[in-house]
């Protein structure tokens, strides 16, 4: 499935995350900024890219801002930016 806009999801909020997904240019690229990155960078990682999987998304930018979100909320607002990039949501 391919990204067809660029979209968002989520706030800059303590406790939040904020997503933007764009077209990629042919491959997948993450970029995560994260207070907690040291800690759960890997795990922040893993929970986006296994949702990006599931929307089969493999040519995309992702940006994730993370202000300390739990990893369902993680899920939940990329699971949304991709929604909304396909033009779903």
């Amino acid at each position: 499935m391919d990204i067809q806009k660029r979209a968002s999801a989520g706030t800059m909020e303590s406790s939040d995350a904020y997503i933007e997904i764009e077209p990629g240019n042919g491959a997948l690229q993450i970029q995560i900024e994260s207070v907690v990155e040291k800690q759960f960078g890997q795990a922040i990682r893993v929970a986006v890219e296994d949702v990006l999987k599931g929307y089969g998304v493999d040519n995309a930018s992702v940006h994730v801002v993370d202000r300390g979100a739990l990893e369902c909320v993680i899920r939940a607002r990329v699971e949304t930016a991709v929604l909304r990039g396909k033009g779903e949501a």
